[in-house]
């Protein structure tokens, strides 16, 4: 990256350098995130650091291994909350087995993640989208069965994956100007603040919005939990203690089993989907469970029909989905490598991450690969930016988070007991960490503030990182057209534009047809 003048470097940031950049400064051995000068290149250790690129990133393996424990420990409950959002009924009246969807939600995650890991060589995990599953789940209860949605899910990925060996989306990727990137770094860092807030129940849905824990006051142990996590991780990571993220989770989890044993609280949702009680856990109970391991079920892989959703929709009803979907996908992904790669120093001067075509590939290939296994189109996960934040830079620490999610597969009961509430600060931490980056924006051009503001704001507001990239781009071509500036206009932000013009209006389309 540039030169900058940039305040104290937060522990984001430990030991990390630019992708590429000469490496000609000695590692912080203390992890303080200060550099050295001088001193000669530093040589690889061995095969696996060479390949990795892992003192060349200003990295250690102990950071890779740290960073990978806590991007797993950080999206761990998808495990577990995938099979809720999927639990309902298709329109057939179909529904999926919860153990298994479990069980392949695990196994998918962690074969796609190594692969990520192995061929991208970012420390970015994959595991199946949630805003994708709530398109998904509509479309399963409202016109579609389970095999029909998820085959056309897996039409969407191959599309995608057609995109990425043609360059176009790659090509995509590196015409957003720097001010709309540096954007949505900032709104995902809000956007993970707002996960970890609600995850927490510290916001929920109230009058007339959003309201304040329970009854406007922070009543219960659960969010008693959060707190004393936010905190205990704050004074981690201000005071620069290595692995302070994965501490935090962890001693807060401790905690949080100790309460419950104690107080007895059980779910905040029954079994019915309702509200049983408003003081209860958000989502996993923190209870050791009785049996730790479990023979997978994975009946669900294969099941899906390709062309079946079109031959009951009818070909351009069918074609919009593909198309809702893709989009959705499609940014996600942008939105996710630009804020973690913001976030590990890894963008280059154009803050475009280098060698991207393989990360762009895989997690392509990972969208068909979670359809054929009928647990959804598997995408980039933010939370991989809290494997960040405590030091991981290369593809070493997805590796590590893969294998913690095969061997999931096998232990899913086990992946229950760490509660949301214990996750929920290091979500909140690290979008403290991202919003940094809002100094790099440009404020004195109300063409470029207003397109970087409504990508800020949407992404939280609306919850989905598409919507505020979709909100930026529109923007952003409007009012260069509208100050005489065309020209700075890449052509290829032309039809991106349109392409969100026409997602944003998709519900009217579908009415037409």
């Amino acid at each position: 990256m540039p030169s900058r003048s940039r305040p104290v470097r937060l522990p984001a940031r430990t030991g990390s350098t630019a992708v590429g950049a000469p490496a000609t400064q000695a590692v912080d051995p203390a992890g303080t995130g200060s550099r050295r000068s001088a001193g000669p290149t530093l040589r690889p250790k061995n095969g696996v650091d060479r390949y990795f690129e892992v003192t060349a990133r200003r990295s250690t393996f102990g950071r890779e291994v740290r960073g990978g424990l806590t991007t797993f420990f950080t999206m761990a409950y998808i495990v577990v909350l995938n099979p809720i959002i999927l639990s309902g009924a298709d329109i057939n009246g179909t529904t999926l087995p919860f153990a298994s969807v479990a069980a392949v939600t695990a196994l998918v995650a962690g074969v796609l993640t190594v692969a990520m890991g192995i061929v991208g060589r970012y420390p970015l995990a994959l595991a199946t989208g949630l805003g994708i599953n709530a398109i998904v789940g509509v479309y399963a209860a409202t016109q579609l069965s389970w095999p029909e949605i998820m085959g056309l899910v897996v039409l969407e990925g191959l599309l995608i994956t057609v995109l990425v060996l043609t360059g176009f989306r790659r090509a995509v990727f590196t015409a957003i100007p720097a001010q709309l990137k540096t954007a949505i770094a900032v709104g995902i860092g809000f956007f993970l603040t707002i996960i970890g807030l609600a995850d927490a129940g510290i916001i929920r849905p109230g009058n007339p919005l959003i309201s304040f824990g329970v009854n406007g006051s922070l009543a219960g142990w659960p969010m008693l939990t959060f707190v004393v996590g936010l905190l205990l991780t704050s004074v981690l990571v201000v005071r620069k203690v290595r692995g302070a993220l994965l501490i935090g989770i962890i001693a807060t989890t401790v905690f949080a089993i100790v309460v419950e044993a104690i107080a007895d609280i059980g779910p905040r949702t029954g079994a019915d989907g309702t509200v049983a009680d408003a003081h209860g856990w958000a989502l996993q109970v923190p209870t050791w469970p009785g049996q730790v391991f479990d023979v997978p079920d994975l009946s669900l892989i294969g099941k899906f029909s390709l062309f079946g959703g079109f031959d009951r929709i009818g070909l351009l009803a069918a074609v919009l989905i593909v198309f809702s979907i893709m989009i959705a996908d499609f940014f996600d992904t942008v939105g996710t490598v630009t804020a973690v790669g913001a976030e590990g120093d890894l963008l280059d001067a154009d803050r475009n991450l280098p060698r991207s075509q393989p990360v762009l590939l895989v997690d392509s290939l990972a969208a068909a690969a979670g359809g054929a296994a009928s647990v959804s189109s598997n995408t980039t996960y933010i939370e991989s930016a809290a494997g960040v934040g405590d030091g991981a830079r290369t593809g070493l620490a997805s590796v590590v988070t893969g294998v913690l999610f095969l061997v999931a597969t096998f232990f899913t009961p086990l992946v229950q007991v760490v509660p949301s509430e214990a996750a929920a600060p290091v979500l909140v931490i690290v979008g403290a960490m991202m919003i940094s980056q809002v100094r790099d924006l440009e404020w004195g051009d109300m063409s470029l503030v207003i397109p970087a503001f409504l990508t800020i704001a949407l992404m939280p507001f609306t919850y989905s990182i598409t919507n505020g990239i979709g909100a930026g781009v529109v923007s952003y071509v409007l009012l260069r057209v509208a100050t005489g500036r065309r020209r700075d206009v890449h052509p290829l932000m032309w039809v991106v534009a349109v392409v969100f013009v026409v997602y944003f209006a998709l519900d009217p389309i579908q009415q037409l047809v």
